[in-house]
């Protein structure tokens, strides 16, 4: 009998080993093939993204300004709406006034466009700062002048050339005022005598000792 010889090991450059090494590859471009595909996949729906979202954006800034335009239109609309009456209030009273009997009549005429002119202003949120008698806060009144007036507080508003106002609590204008400053206090005559006197009766004590 013959021994069989031991195979030897078939050399990597062998026909099998060169055969195998394709099939490494081709399973690695197909992975790589795969991994583009769902890459490019995903930036094709990034992309659909962005495009809808500049369009909205353009849109957006196409919108805007017209929105802000009407609103600003319909709120003036609204303002002229509601000075109308007072208008219409105040051309009455002007036909009236050469037939009124008195300056009274007159003068109650115009006071009540006032006061209705007010309660316009109250409806768009404008109100009227107060002043006169309050104490001066330059948030809200600015100083024309000082007066002095011993029979009120220092600092108190005496006078009101101008009435002010604020829009949602916001001062749109300041009220002008006059402002009390009252001067430096003087040295009461009888005080200034008693250190005098004390210290008169002070030296007769030290004599009589």
């Amino acid at each position: 009998m013959r021994h069989k010889e031991p195979e030897e090991p078939k050399a990597e450059g062998s026909p099998d080993a060169a055969a195998q090494e394709p099939k490494e590859k081709k399973g690695e471009l197909e992975a790589l093939r795969a991994a583009v595909e769902s890459l490019q996949k995903e930036k094709d729906e990034l992309f659909g993204k962005l495009q809808r979202v500049s369009a909205d954006y353009a849109n957006f800034q196409k919108r805007v300004p017209k929105q802000i335009a009407d609103t600003l239109s319909y709120e003036k609309e609204r303002l002229i709406k509601t000075l109308l009456p007072v208008l219409d209030n105040f051309e009455h009273t002007l036909q009236s006034a050469q037939s009124a009997e008195n300056v009274d009549v007159l003068v109650k005429g115009v006071r009540i466009i006032y006061d209705q002119l007010l309660d316009v202003l109250k409806s768009h949120n404008v109100e009227l700062v107060n002043a006169l008698g309050e104490e001066f806060d330059p948030a809200v009144h600015e100083a024309m002048t000082h007066q002095a007036n011993a029979e009120k507080k220092e600092g108190i508003v005496l006078e009101e050339f101008q009435k002010g106002y604020k829009l949602n609590g916001r001062v749109i204008r300041p009220s002008r005022v006059v402002v009390n400053k009252l001067p430096a206090a003087q040295t009461d005559p009888q005080q200034e005598t008693q250190p005098t006197e004390q210290a008169a009766g002070e030296c007769e004590t030290t004599d009589t000792e």
